[in-house]
């Protein structure tokens, strides 16, 4: 069976370049340790940089290790740059999306790829999603579920939502940081509670503003199972039912919640169990986090002992993903 891991992470070879002679946006710099480079980011941040995270040919044997066959894939989150100059990101952004076009057009048809967006800057972000999706045959974008604060469902992000819309381009919505949480510095709970707390806040305000309302064709996906949306939805119900500053969307919130795509990285078989059956198996999509330490094993392995009917394995695996991203372009099957 074709398997599409939808959630797969990429620094692309000619960015790492610019890493290694310090001509990188935003000061992100290599480091060496114990023979391995590191990525090393000026607030802090930092983290492996395995072969298979720039190299395409690694990528490529180390898909065929976990029983991949194709990859949609995205920028490391901590290089969405929403916090550097503007004029910065708008160039680092084309850089970027100029080099995962390339990777995925040397991939063989193995690797499709979503762009990277200036998000502070709406109107560039408009124009780059058209030039990637237009001219790069890029499938989509992958963007943080704020902007440095400003949430999604603010209006003066709505010219993005609404080019998506119209170019039946996808978002991937996927948290970042590139510094602890205070309140979350201990124990890496940045990472492990507020991942997962940033999309279900993100998601839970598209929802009660309106927002889905008003953008009723705009595909989202939502990584990390969903975050904790999926396990709080008779919260928000009973929210909209007794609070009118939950009211402002026209039905009740759990029935948005086949609105959105959620990836089946959830790191429990029975929480992956609980999403297909609350959401719908055309509405999960594989997905592994590739190269993070947080990142999740093969399909079979993240369902563990639980059994799917071969239509629900293939909804997952390729189904899914295939009518998800070929709105913009189909994803090659070589």
């Amino acid at each position: 069976m074709r398997i599409i891991d939808t959630h797969a992470h990429v620094i692309p070879p000619g960015v790492v370049a610019a890493m290694r002679v310090g001509d990188a946006p935003d000061g992100i710099a290599l480091d060496n340790v114990d023979g391995t480079p590191w990525v090393v980011h000026r607030q802090g941040y930092r983290y492996p940089l395995p072969a298979h995270f720039h190299d395409l040919t690694a990528r490529l044997a180390h898909m065929d290790t976990m029983g991949i066959s194709e990859a949609v894939v995205s920028i490391a989150p901590p290089m969405f740059l929403y916090w550097a100059d503007v004029a910065e990101g708008v160039d680092a952004a084309r850089l970027v999306n100029d080099e995962l076009a390339r990777m995925a057009r040397d991939s063989g048809g193995r690797l499709s790829a979503l762009a990277t967006l200036p998000m502070r800057d709406p109107d560039a972000a408009v124009a780059e999603l058209r030039r990637a999706v237009g001219e790069l045959g890029l499938r989509g974008a992958e963007i943080g579920p704020h902007v440095e604060g400003v949430q999604l469902d603010h209006v003066g992000l709505r010219p993005v939502l609404a080019a998506a819309q119209e170019l039946r381009a996808p978002l991937l919505l996927h948290p970042y940081y590139v510094g602890a949480e205070p309140e979350l510095a201990d124990f890496y709970l940045t990472n492990l509670l507020g991942n997962p707390w940033q999309t279900a806040v993100c998601a839970a305000r598209l929802i009660l503003s309106g927002t889905l309302d008003r953008f009723p064709s705009l595909d989202l996906v939502l990584v990390h199972g969903g975050g904790h949306l999926p396990y709080q939805h008779g919260r928000l119900d009973r929210g909209h039912e007794v609070r009118s500053e939950a009211q402002g969307c026209r039905d009740l919130p759990s029935s948005y919640l086949r609105r959105f795509h959620y990836d089946s990285l959830t790191h429990d078989p029975g929480a992956l169990r609980f999403l297909l059956e609350l959401v719908g198996a055309d509405r999960v999509v594989y997905g592994t986090d590739v190269p993070f330490d947080m990142g999740g094993g093969p399909l079979a392995e993240q369902l563990g002992g639980y059994r799917v009917d071969d239509d629900v394995s293939a909804c997952v695996a390729h189904r899914n993903a295939d009518r998800l991203f070929t709105s913009t372009g189909a994803i090659s099957h070589g």
